[in-house]
Order: structure tokens, then sequence, then C-alpha cells
């Protein structure tokens, strides 16, 4: 294997004297599956978390139980994402009605199978922050869901477990404006830094360091207030 090097002139502006240069006088880098060198190492952006800080006992409690139910339910609502979208783009590759509606019924089999033993399980509130995380990641609330009857979902929300009567499946994941949700969010941000969980992009559009920034100028406001 032979190494060829590039090399340059420039002249020297007061004595015109002609000075070779090594063009390749930096590292290059040689990446597995690449072909062309890099000057430089690409890495993923860090997350610097800000200590955890409560204003009393109970928000501290309050914290990890959210903690806990989060992690429990968030790789049902990764799963379910990554099954709807896996049907709904079969289906649009799918033009005979009979064949999409028999397509359907296999899939929604497949799904309660898949989901109902665990989700029957859940508690109202585990079962109602499911629901935020499904808008999280689908981009689109559990009940617009259910309404789309090609995806096969409302015999499935509705027939799962009689608890699901009572969650708002309406409701939306708003870490900016809902300060549990940004909660929630933390929670998730700080699980795929320390690889409890595996990290799924939200469908959403925020920004994780904006919502701390807010909510921790928020909280210093009522702190100074309280004071």
């Amino acid at each position: 294997m032979s190494l060829s090097i590039l090399w340059s002139q420039e002249k020297d502006k007061d004595s015109l004297v002609e000075v070779e240069v090594d063009s390749l006088n930096l590292p290059y880098y040689f990446f597995e599956g690449d072909t062309i060198p890099r000057e430089m190492i690409e890495l993923d952006p860090v997350i610097i978390f800000q200590p955890l800080r409560f204003a009393s006992y109970k928000d501290k409690v309050r914290y990890y139980i959210l903690k806990r139910k989060t992690i429990k339910v968030y790789p049902y609502a990764k799963l379910a994402s990554e099954r709807l979208t896996e049907l709904n783009e079969r289906l649009d590759n799918i033009e005979s009605n009979s064949k999409r509606r028999q397509y359907t019924r296999i899939i929604h089999r497949y799904i309660e199978d898949e989901f109902s033993a665990e989700l029957k399980k859940l508690t109202r509130t585990e079962g109602q922050i499911l629901v935020k995380l499904i808008h999280r990641q689908t981009g689109e609330t559990a009940f617009n869901l259910v309404k789309e009857l090609r995806s096969g979902w409302r015999a499935f929300w509705y027939n799962t477990t009689a608890s699901m009567f009572d969650i708002d499946l309406k409701i939306e994941y708003q870490p900016q404006e809902v300060q549990e949700d940004y909660l929630i969010e933390d929670v998730l941000q700080r699980a795929f830094a320390d690889g409890k969980l595996e990290k799924q992009e939200t469908a959403l559009d925020f920004d994780y360091a904006d919502l701390t920034n807010k909510w921790r100028d928020f909280n210093d406001r009522i702190s100074f207030k309280k004071d």
C-alpha cells in the first residue's frame, strides 16, 4: 500500500525564497467503513446534567416515584411507536382494501398479544404517563390514534383493561408548560445517558437544555417569593 504525500509551494514575501509546506502536516483519521480521511473526530453531544435539587422531601419522593413509573412504561411507548410506524408504512404499500383490512386484523392481534398482558398490570398513573409518552414518541395523542381505524388501536385501548376508561386519551406531552412532564423528560434524558433506557428521538419539537433553564429559573423565582 503506497502513501502519496502532497506538497504545496509558498513564497516568503520578504526573501522571495520558496518554502515547501507539507499539506498533510495534520493527523488524519480513518474510521471503519470510510474511504475518505478526516482531519477531526466528531463526537456525540454530551449533556451536562444539573444536580437534582428539591424544595422539600415531599418533592424528592414525588420525583423518584415518577422516575420509577416512567422507566417502567417508556419501553411500551417506544415499542408502540415502532409498531405503529411499521404498520402504517406497510399499509401505504397495500392497494387492495380487503388485504389492508386483513393485514390490520393480523397486526391488531399481534399488538394485543404483545401489549395487553403487561398493560393490565399498570396502575392508572402509569397508564396516564404511558399515554403522554406515546404522544412524545408518535406526535399523536392516543385519542387520535384510537380514531384511526387503520391502526387497529380502537379495540386495543378499550379492550385491554377497564382501568383505561379512567385515563385521558386526549392528554398531550407538554414539558414546556407542565412541570411534571418536564420531570418525566428529565428522568428520560438521565436514563438515556446512563444506558438504562434505549433512546428513541421524540416526534415533538423541544430542547431539553432550554427546558432545564426555563424550569430552573421558574423554581428560583418561586423560592425567592417564598423567602
